[in-house]
């Protein structure tokens, strides 16, 4: 049999022929566009997870440097170095003290992608001290002709033996505010002012809910007054507590480093020219002799009674600039009877040289708070660059001394003592510790 191809069924075949080789040309044609694609759009999903992964990895150091600086402010600790984990990623953080601040650098990793950011951070606002004086519920007490250069604050009574001056506003505040017997050049603020056991001279605006006694006042009387609020102490025992810790972290002070040591009264001696601190020390102190100069390098923790005799000087380092360490008597074996700090005559208490930097001396003694009369803080002649802190105890000033702050449970001015408050103080700054507030000076992304 035989096969006849006509015109028409060659026309025919060509025509398939032609649409197969279209077919194959047209299907070469797309994979070569879906290969051509497939790897621009592959490169691009992964730079879009790179991509991610690095701003992951970028926030999770932010988060590590975040971390570091609201412990900081917050009064925890702060180790010197850590790790981070978050959703798969770490970041390793790393912090260097100086005495000016802190460097904090962090690096993260998420998924390979590695990003690395650092702050650096100086001591800034530091603790405010807005009062000449402020006690707490134990109350204020004038005496004699002593006064205040200064306001005055206090979650208790305020009472003058009559016309003691105070140079500035007198706010004793709560429910139970009474203030009578002193004469205030500003405002003052009490649930009550006046009492008939002495006169009271306000000379300005006088704000209260009762009003009693012999009361003068030359600005304008608010009676119906509401009371005023109590506020918190500068420095809390959480802070003094990271400053021992600090001071112990210096080293504990051998007998062999005192002047002289007395085993029979655990007594140590200073008599002649030292350095000290940072520094735990677990004796009493004692520091006497004209010719002795203490300087203070960092804190010191005494975990007994600190005394001062004879006129020596105590003084803050050069080095320390405007910053400033706390020298603390606390013994927590012995609250109510031990860690009391006897200020004896003409003893003298300098900065560094720099403003804003003072000797700051702080008692834990309780006895006070506890319903006791031991005395925590003691301060007579002499004085000058000095604030006294007695959180939970008694401060008593007498004589002529002179100091620039004094915050106390309870206070009592006596003779011709007179507090003479810094303006600085607002902006004390501290050389370690929650206390000192920081400024953020730098921060940025590092290769």
């Amino acid at each position: 049999m035989y096969i006849r191809f006509n015109k028409n069924n060659l026309n025919q075949l060509e025509r398939g022929q032609a649409m197969i080789i279209a077919t194959i040309f047209f299907m070469i044609i797309t994979l070569t566009i879906i290969f051509g694609l497939a790897g621009p759009v592959t490169r691009q999903g992964h730079i879009v997870s790179d991509l991610f992964s690095s701003k992951q990895s970028y926030f999770l150091a932010e988060a590590g440097i975040e971390d570091v600086i609201y412990r900081l402010t917050s009064g925890k600790p702060v180790p010197a170095s850590g790790v981070l984990d978050l959703n798969g990623g770490s970041a390793t953080i790393s912090v260097t003290s100086s005495s000016t601040g802190r460097f904090i650098s962090t690096s993260a990793n998420v998924n390979g992608d590695v990003r690395n950011i650092q702050a650096y951070l100086i001591i800034g606002t530091g603790i405010s001290f807005h009062y000449g004086i402020q006690s707490g519920q134990g109350g204020f007490y004038m005496q004699n002709s002593s006064s205040i250069t200064g306001n005055v604050y206090s979650s208790g009574p305020i009472i003058g033996s009559g016309g003691n001056m105070i140079y500035g506003d007198v706010v004793s505040a709560g429910s139970s505010g009474l203030v009578y017997g002193v004469h205030a050049t500003s405002s003052v603020y009490a649930h009550t002012i006046g009492n008939a056991a002495a006169s009271t001279i306000v000379d300005k605006d006088a704000y209260y809910a009762v009003r009693t006694g012999t009361v003068t006042v030359s600005g304008i009387s608010h009676p119906g007054s509401a009371d005023q609020p109590t506020a918190d102490y500068p420095i809390s025992d959480a802070q003094i507590a990271e400053w021992e810790s600090d001071a112990a972290a210096g080293g504990t002070m051998l007998s062999s480093a005192c002047d002289s040591y007395a085993s029979s009264s655990n007594t140590c001696t200073i008599s002649s020219t030292k350095s000290i601190g940072p520094i735990k020390i677990p004796f009493n102190l004692l520091i006497k002799s004209s010719s002795a100069v203490v300087t203070i390098n960092g804190p010191v923790w005494v975990t007994g009674n600190i005394t001062f005799q004879t006129g020596p000087t105590i003084r803050m380092s050069p080095t320390l600039g405007s910053n400033n360490v706390a020298i603390i008597a606390d013994n927590p074996a012995n609250t109510t009877g031990s860690g009391i700090i006897d200020v004896g005559q003409s003893t003298a208490f300098q900065g560094s040289g720099s403003v804003g930097s003072y000797v700051f001396l702080m008692s834990q003694n309780n006895s006070a708070e506890t319903g006791g009369s031991t005395v925590a803080i003691n301060m007579n002649q002499g004085a000058s660059a000095l604030v006294a802190y007695a959180l939970h105890g008694l401060a008593t000033l007498s004589q002529s001394v002179g100091v620039k702050e004094v915050t106390a449970y309870k206070i009592s001015l006596t003779q011709s003592a007179n507090v003479t408050y810094d303006t600085g103080l607002p902006s004390t700054i501290f050389q370690a510790g929650p206390s000192g507030g920081y400024t953020i000076t730098s921060w940025k992304e590092t290769q």
